[in-house]
């Protein structure tokens, strides 16, 4: 007989552990599947290669939850600056917290951190369960609940299926949920830096001919790179001994934070723009990166991620609260109406920007350096880009909020 939960959460990351600890505040009986469980302890020098620049919303969200002071202790850094200039002009752009009314305008976590907090709040919470080690092997939308069966042949089932499995996500193929989009020929080349010269605090972003080379702050003083590469310079970077790439990271910086002194291992993830044509199915429905990926120069993915677990977890609660049946169609078509727009102009932004930076034209490169200076000069207009990178706007969730939303 299958076991059954009155929603079964597919994908342990950040956005599934994310749900699924707001509907077990709101004690919903919630199962949250994944293959392998996180780590919830390291050594403490090493770092995990992915990083999330973590918005003011994003932080609301897991301070309501409860699980930001987990975080702290694992280990945060803030960013009170961000510097973005264009190496193939002058142009430049300065975001600075002593312009808006945050100590911060945001914060860089690595994953595994706010796993590993979310994974234990969630084994404090007496109406989550977190099942690890087997595979989906089928999946069955029928008229009253998604019926899962795992590769050792145990059999769950709920009204409501939240896939939160990934860009490559098997729940909505298995769906029949179509997707839109194309592979940029990019990849993100990730790793642990250390720098001569002190992060200050400050995310660095230079935009070259292959595309941008971020630093990014981290508590023990490194930096997380993110280096947009097209994926043949990206492969080949890989093989690079550390001395050589190191070399050529300092000539791609500018020199900007000194001497590049030390590498950890190297990765590099394929970049593509991707939205799925529809964001739920009978009785389940799509969060993250299974319903929307797009290119990380702006370091938005997570943060759009989080914003659809906060919005997911609202409806899904209210709803019960109002009688409904947890897997109600008009709930999970409000929440792709709230979110899916929301996603598309994220994304979309982000391509026009990666295009933007992509054109080499000696005209263009002075017009749009030119753009950089002048936004840079505006108070008024670097105030709205502010607010609009710290995820604060009035159409957010309640937990985005800092509002509890049980």
């Amino acid at each position: 007989m299958a076991e059954r939960a009155e929603v079964i959460i597919v994908g342990g990351g950040i956005i599934g552990a994310t749900a699924a600890c707001a509907l077990a505040h709101a004690d919903i009986d919630v199962i949250l599947l994944d293959m392998h469980a996180p780590h919830m302890q390291w050594e403490s020098n090493t770092t995990d290669l992915r990083v999330s620049a973590l918005t003011q919303a994003s932080a609301n969200i897991l301070k309501t939850l409860d699980v930001w002071p987990d975080m702290i202790q694992r280990g945060v850094c803030c960013y009170r600056d961000m510097k973005v200039w264009d190496g193939n002009g002058d142009g430049y752009l300065h975001f600075d917290c002593a312009d808006t009314d945050f100590n911060e305008l945001g914060h860089i976590v690595e994953n595994r951190v706010t796993i590993a907090a979310l994974w234990h709040k969630l084994q404090s919470l007496p109406s989550s369960q977190c099942l690890t080690g087997h595979k989906i092997s089928s999946l069955q939308l029928a008229d009253s609940q998604a019926e899962l069966t795992l590769d050792n042949g145990k059999q769950l089932s709920t009204p409501l299926l939240i896939a939160a499995d990934g860009r490559e996500s098997f729940l909505r193929q298995q769906a029949g949920i179509s997707v839109t989009g194309w592979p940029y020929r990019q990849d993100g080349l990730v790793a642990t830096i250390t720098t001569d010269r002190p992060h200050q605090h400050t995310a660095w972003q230079r935009f070259l001919d292959e595309g941008p080379l971020a630093f990014l702050p981290l508590h023990n003083g490194q930096c997380s790179i993110v280096w947009t590469l097209s994926t043949e310079t990206a492969q080949s970077c890989l093989q690079l001994n550390e001395q050589a790439f190191l070399d050529k990271l300092h000539q791609a910086s500018g020199g900007i934070l000194g001497d590049m002194l030390a590498t950890s291992q190297r990765a590099a993830f394929p970049l593509k723009f991707q939205y799925a044509n529809h964001y739920c199915a009978p009785h389940m429905v799509l969060a993250g990166d299974a319903a929307h990926a797009m290119h990380p120069l702006a370091g938005q993915g997570a943060n759009a991620g989080l914003l659809d677990a906060a919005t997911l977890a609202e409806l899904v609660i209210k709803g019960k609260q109002a009688g409904r049946p947890m897997g109600s169609q008009k709930i999970l078509r409000q929440y792709e109406r709230q979110r899916k727009g929301d996603n598309l102009l994220m994304m979309s932004a982000m391509d026009v920007l990666n295009k933007t930076f992509a054109h080499h034209n000696p005209a263009f490169s002075k017009l749009r350096s030119g753009g950089m200076n002048w936004i840079n000069h505006s108070a008024q207009i670097k105030n709205m880009f502010n607010q609009h990178a710290m995820g604060l706007r009035s159409d957010i969730p309640l937990l985005a909020q800092s509002l509890p939303c049980w």
